[in-house]
């Protein structure tokens, strides 16, 4: 299906974008499309894979035209620009609005417009029942995605646009992972907010292997999750401690602006409906116009009382973590350089 087809990763130059990449370099597609307002990065990702596969467009998801000429010929579509960290967010919730919801808006118009054949948005745990700035906006973004899946121009070209939802990427930008390691080797106390606290925890490789899953897989309006299993940050700041032989102290500095103890991946409502697929949940998208007294629903979905949250998942003890800990290139890393 990657055959001469172009494919368009917004937001390109992060964690995700570099991740995609590792794995379609040696692919059939005809062009790898990397969009971003990021030209420092955009450089350095030209001068490391070197590979004419690739072509960078400089722009800016809240803004329509540029992203709108960047879907020229465009067959797939990958959104992952958004603004993520929670507390800049809180500060500056228009920002998150002019990003997460404008601009997400901006990528499905445009690639309603230019007839793209798949698009797959990347959401985030935050987005179920949200408390805070960028949760709320991304749950917008994920509306959005079902609402567009609707549109008439995207149906009669049998277009399929679905959404991803996921968690703590480990070492992603926004993990807690790079600032403990960065504490330890500074000798520095581990700042924790709540030792309580839960997130689920993936790599960047599950990440692309959710988002690949809904690309082959997904229905039009689709969400896909992927099961993950979760930690306590104390579990977690624990097990660096032990994998880099450090004994820092750790304080409890409390939660941050609109901090959650733990993260939803699926709501007790989705739960209801969603579809077990193995190690993922796809949750259907309703597709009932607003004219319900045309449907009878005897047998319809019964709501459950259980949603799939990070505190009831199944839960890594220290040494499982550590182990997964290892099988991030990031961690290696950090490791190879703090023994020499």
């Amino acid at each position: 299906m990657f055959k001469d087809k172009v494919l368009l990763i917004t937001g390109g130059t992060g964690s995700f974008g570099n991740a995609m990449l590792k794995g379609f370099l040696n692919s059939d597609l005809k062009e790898i499309r990397i969009f971003s307002r990021d030209e420092k990065k955009q450089e350095d990702m030209r001068i490391e894979y070197k590979n004419d596969k690739l072509n960078f467009v400089i722009g800016d998801i809240r803004d329509f035209d540029s992203i709108n000429n960047a879907m020229l010929g465009v067959d797939y579509v990958f959104h992952a620009a958004a603004l993520k960290q929670v507390p800049s967010c809180e500060f500056f919730p228009m920002q998150a609005v002019h990003t997460n919801i404008t601009g997400a808006e901006n990528v499905l118009e445009a690639a309603a417009r230019n007839n793209v054949n798949r698009v797959v948005v990347l959401s985030t745990d935050k987005a179920v029942y949200p408390i805070n700035a960028m949760g709320i906006s991304k749950a917008m973004m994920e509306k959005l995605a079902v609402s567009k899946a609707r549109d008439p121009r995207v149906q009669n070209v049998d277009a399929v646009y679905t959404a991803t939802r996921y968690g703590n990427v480990m070492a992603s930008r926004g993990s807690i992972i790079p600032l403990f390691i960065k504490q330890i080797k500074e000798g520095k106390p581990l700042t924790i907010t709540n030792p309580e606290m839960t997130r689920f925890m993936m790599s960047l490789d599950d990440s692309v292997e959710l988002v690949m899953y809904a690309f082959q897989n997904g229905n039009p309006g689709d969400i896909f999750v992927q099961k993950s299993p979760g930690a306590t940050i104390q579990v977690l700041a624990e097990a660096l401690q032990e994998l880099f032989n450090a004994d820092n102290e750790i304080n409890i500095i409390g939660e941050r602006h609109a901090e959650k103890l733990y993260e939803t991946l699926c709501s007790k409502e989705e739960m209801s409906k969603a579809e077990d697929l193995g190690r993922f949940y796809r949750v259907p998208a309703d597709f009932r116009d607003l004219n319900y007294t045309k449907y009878l629903q005897e047998d319809g979905p019964k709501l459950v009382n259980e949603e799939y949250n990070s505190h009831n998942t199944n839960r890594l003890t220290k040494d499982e973590l550590k182990k997964l800990l290892l099988t991030l290139d990031y961690v290696q890393e950090e490791l190879k350089n703090h023994t020499n």
